[in-house]
C-alpha cells in the first residue's frame, strides 16, 4: 500500500495539474456509481439533515456527486501542496477571510484548541499555519501502517506543525495546554455511549465533549473554523487572481464561526454540554455555507439518546 501511494503522489505531481483534477472528476464519478452502500449513507445523510431534499431525490444525489468531487480533488491537491504552497505565493491558493477572529486567540498567551470538522480541506489549515510560522499541534490517529505513518507524519510536520497521537499522547497534550499550546482537532464523528448528545442539524447526535472538558481545565478558547473551497470570482479584488491559472481550484477561505471562551459558562452547571452544543452548532453553520464539502459518508447519528437507561443504536449501515 506504501509503494502504491508514493506512486501516485509522485504521479500527480509529475503531471499538470489541468490533468490530475480531470482523473480527480472521473474517480469521484467512479466510485459514486460502484459503491453503492457509501452513496446510500451520504444520501441519507443529506436528505436528515436537509428535510427540504427528503422529497427532491435529484437535488440529494446532485449534492452527494458534488462531495464526492470536492474530496477527490481535495486528495490530489494535497499532494500537490507541498510543491504549490509557499510562504511567497499563499496568497494565490487561500484567503484569510475572518482574521480579525483567528488571529488574536492564536497569537495570545491562552491555549487554543481549535475545533474543525470533515469538512473543506481541514489538512491545509494546519499545512498554512506552520507555514506562516505559527506553531501548532493536531491530534491525530496513528496509522496502522508504519510506513504511511511515516510519511504522512512528513507531511503533517513539514512546515512545522507538530502530531500528538489520538490515544496515545494524553501526557503530551496535558503539557502541551498547560503551556498556552495551540491545538487542532477534528470534532464531528460519532462519540457513542461516551459523548454528550447536542443537536446537530436538528437531531441529537452524540459528540465528543473531552473538548469542553479540556477548556474548562485549561481554561482555552475554542476557535470554531473550517477551510472549505470558494470561488476566485469572489476575491476579484486580489491584485494575484489568475482566474485562467491551472491551479485555480486550489483556492480556499480560513472561515471562522466562533470563538468560546469557557469563563463564560463559570456559573453554569452544564457547562460542558452548552459548550459542546456552541461548537456543535458553530461548525453547522460552516458547513450550511457549503454543504457538498462536508463529509457525509459518515455515520454521524450512529447513536441514538438512551431510552429508559439503555443506549442503543441505528441497525443500518453500520460505520
Amino acid at each position: 500500500m506504501y509503494l502504491v501511494v508514493r506512486f501516485v503522489v509522485a504521479l500527480v505531481q509529475m503531471v499538470p495539474p489541468r490533468i490530475a483534477y480531470a482523473v480527480a472528476d472521473f474517480l469521484a464519478w467512479l466510485v459514486y456509481k460502484l459503491v453503492r452502500s457509501r452513496r446510500e449513507v451520504a444520501l441519507e445523510n443529506v436528505r436528515a439533515a436537509f428535510p427540504e431534499l427528503a422529497n427532491d431525490p435529484a437535488d440529494a444525489d446532485r449534492l452527494v456527486r458534488k462531495m464526492y468531487r470536492h474530496f477527490l480533488r481535495a486528495t490530489v491537491e494535497l499532494m500537490l501542496l507541498p510543491r504549490k504552497l509557499h510562504i511567497s505565493n499563499w496568497r494565490k491558493h487561500l484567503v484569510l477571510a475572518h482574521g480579525s477572529l483567528t488571529l488574536p486567540p492564536l497569537l495570545g498567551d491562552r491555549s487554543v484548541l481549535v475545533v474543525t470538522a470533515h469538512f473543506g480541506n481541514w489538512e491545509m489549515a494546519g499545512f498554512a499555519l506552520g507555514l506562516f510560522g505559527f506553531r501548532t499541534y493536531a491530534i491525530a490517529r496513528v496509522l496502522d501502517n508504519p510506513y504511511l505513518e511515516r510519511y504522512a507524519l512528513k507531511f503533517r510536520q513539514g512546515t512545522g506543525q507538530t502530531i500528538i497521537a489520538k490515544n496515545d499522547d494524553f501526557a503530551r497534550l496535558t503539557e502541551v495546554m498547560k503551556h498556552g499550546g495551540k491545538v487542532a482537532t477534528l470534532a464531528d464523528q460519532d462519540a457513542g455511549s461516551r459523548g454528550v448528545f447536542v443537536n446537530f442539524f436538528g437531531r441529537p447526535a452524540s459528540t465528543h465533549k473531552a473538548i469542553a472538558l479540556m477548556a474548562v481545565q485549561f481554561d482555552a478558547l475554542i476557535v470554531v473554523m473550517g477551510v472549505p473551497r470558494v470561488s476566485r470570482e469572489d476575491y476579484p479584488q486580489r491584485p494575484d487572481f489568475e482566474p485562467d491559472s491551472p491551479l485555480a481550484p486550489l483556492f480556499y477561505a480560513v472561515k471562522c464561526a466562533d470563538v468560546i471562551d469557557p469563563r463564560e459558562y463559570a456559573a453554569d452547571p452544564n457547562a460542558v454540554k452548552a459548550i459542546t452544543a456552541r461548537y456543535s452548532a458553530g461548525l453547522e453553520r460552516l458547513i450550511r455555507e457549503h454543504p457538498e464539502q462536508y463529509f457525509w459518508l459518515h455515520r454521524r447519528w450512529k447513536s441514538v439518546p438512551a431510552k429508559r437507561g439503555k443506549k442503543t443504536e441505528e441497525p443500518k449501515h453500520a460505520a
